[in-house]
C-alpha cells in the first residue's frame, strides 16, 4: 500500500509486531495461529479446508483471487460450518476473475462466509519470520473507517491459547452420519455418482474433505461418514470392510484423549484402517508412538515424500502443524513414508496388520496422481480381507 494511504486492515503477531495493509472480505477480528503456504493453485480449497481451523493463512504465492471462486472447489464437507480458517493474507489486491469456472469474486465470497483478509503487505518478509522464528500466533482485523485500538488488539493477540492442547475437531466434524458416493471430477462432466461400489468404507470425520470422500468412490467404496466422537462398536457394527481416519485441525493429543481409545479398538478388530493427515497421527498415538508440534509446519503442494516400500518419489500437498515423532515409533510400527525436506515422519505401518497412514494429503493431487496408488492400496488391503 502507499505512504498516504490510511491502513484499513492489520495483522498483530504476538511479539508486538504490526503489519498494515488493505482490508478484503468480511469486517471484524479473529486471533489465529499464522502459518504461510507455497501452494500457487488451489486457494479455495485451501481456505476451506478444514485442517486449517484456528489458522491464519499467509499466501506465498502473489496472485490470489485470480480465478474466482465457484461451489465446486469447496472442500468442507459440513456445510454448516463456515469455514475453518480464521483469516487470509495476501500480497496483491484481488482482481477480477479470469476464469471459465468463476461463478465469484472471491472478494464476495470471503464476505459470505465471514472471511477476514488482509492485502498489500510484504508476505516474502512474513513468510521468513515464520521459517527463522517458527509459527506465531496473532490477530488479524478489518475495519473500512481504519479505527483500530493497537494495544488492545495486541493484548487479545497475546491472550490466545494457541494450537497446542486445543481440540478443534468438535467445530468442523459433521452433525450426523450420512452416506457419500459421489466420484472424483472429469473434465466437461464434474462429478459423477460412483459405479461399481463393491466395498463399504465408514470414514470418521474430523474434517474431511470432500476430495478423499471421492477418491474413495473412485477406488470402489461405498463411504458412510460418522461424526468424530462415534464409539468404535457403532462402527463395528455398520459392518465395514475398511475404516478411514480423516484429515483434521487441532492437537492430535488433545483430539486423541477420545478419538484414540477408539482407534486402538478398531485397529484390533483386524479391519482395515486407514489414515491421513491428523488421521495418521492419532493411528500413531493408538500404536504407542508420540506426536510434537512443528518449528513452521508444512503447508503447500510441493513437498517430496519418500515412499519407502517402491522406493518411489513423489510430490505432494501437506497441511499439518504437528507431525509424528520418529524416534518414538514402537518397534511393531514400521516408517514407510519420510519428508525429504526435513526427514519427518510421513507414513507409517502397523506389522503384520492391515493399518497405514500418511501424512500428506493424496486427494489433493499436486503430482497430479503421484499419491493415488493409496486408494489403491488401502482397497487391496480390504479385498484380501474378504
Amino acid at each position: 500500500m502507499t505512504a498516504t494511504e490510511k491502513p484499513t486492515a492489520l495483522l498483530v503477531l504476538k511479539d508486538g509486531t504490526v503489519l498494515f495493509g488493505r482490508g478484503v472480505g468480511a469486517v471484524g477480528e479473529a486471533t489465529g495461529e499464522v502459518c504461510f503456504n507455497t501452494a500457487i493453485t488451489g486457494y479455495q480449497e485451501i481456505l476451506t479446508d478444514p485442517s486449517y481451523a484456528g489458522q491464519i493463512i499467509t499466501f506465498t504465492f502473489p496472485h490470489i483471487g485470480n480465478v474466482g471462486t465457484n461451489d465446486e472447489d469447496i472442500e468442507t464437507s459440513n456445510l454448516a460450518s463456515a469455514s475453518g480458517v480464521r483469516g487470509l493474507v495476501i500480497r496483491a489486491d484481488i482482481t477480477n476473475p479470469s476464469n471459465y469456472r468463476a461463478a465469484q469474486h472471491l472478494d464476495q465470497w470471503l464476505k459470505a462466509r465471514g472471511i477476514i483478509g488482509l492485502s498489500g503487505i510484504d508476505t516474502r518478509a512474513l513468510t521468513r519470520r515464520i521459517r527463522e522464528k517458527g509459527f506465531v500466533d496473532g490477530l488479524i482485523a478489518h475495519d473500512p473507517a481504519g479505527n483500530f485500538d493497537i494495544p488492545k488488539l495486541l493484548e487479545k493477540a497475546r491472550g490466545w491459547p494457541g494450537l497446542v492442547g486445543m481440540d478443534l475437531v468438535k467445530d468442523v466434524t459433521c452433525g450426523q452420519s450420512y452416506s457419500w458416493r459421489e466420484a472424483t471430477w472429469a473434465w466437461d462432466k464434474g462429478f459423477a455418482e460412483g459405479k461399481d461400489l463393491k466395498h463399504r468404507v465408514v470414514a470418521i470425520d474430523y474434517g474431511i474433505k470432500r476430495n478423499i470422500l471421492r477418491c474413495l468412490v473412485s477406488a470402489g467404496c461405498e463411504v458412510t461418514v460418522v461424526p468424530a466422537e462415534t464409539k468404535a462398536e457403532d462402527i463395528l457394527a455398520l459392518n465395514p470392510d475398511g475404516v478411514f481416519l480423516s484429515n483434521g485441525p487441532g492437537d492430535p493429543a488433545a483430539t486423541g484423549e477420545y478419538a484414540v481409545p477408539e482407534i486402538r479398538k478398531l485397529v484390533e478388530s483386524g479391519k482395515p484402517v486407514f489414515g491421513i493427515c491428523l488421521g495418521h497421527q492419532m493411528l500413531a498415538l493408538a500404536l504407542g508412538a508420540k506426536t510434537e508440534k512443528m518449528h513452521q509446519g508444512h503447508h503447500g503442494a510441493n513437498h517430496p515424500v519418500k515412499d519407502y516400500t517402491t522406493g518411489k518419489v513423489e510430490i505432494t500437498s501437506m497441511n499439518h502443524g504437528f507431525a509424528v515423532s520418529r524416534e518414538s515409533l514402537p518397534a511393531t510400527v514400521e516408517e514407510t513414508h519420510v519428508s525429504l525436506f526435513d526427514g519427518s515422519n510421513c507414513g507409517i505401518r502397523l506389522k503384520g496388520k492391515p493399518v497405514f497412514s500418511v501424512q500428506y494429503h493424496p486427494e489433493a493431487a499436486p503430482g497430479p496422481q503421484d499419491s493415488h496408488y493409496l486408494f489403491d492400496r488401502f482397497v487391496k488391503l480390504i479385498e484380501e480381507g474378504k
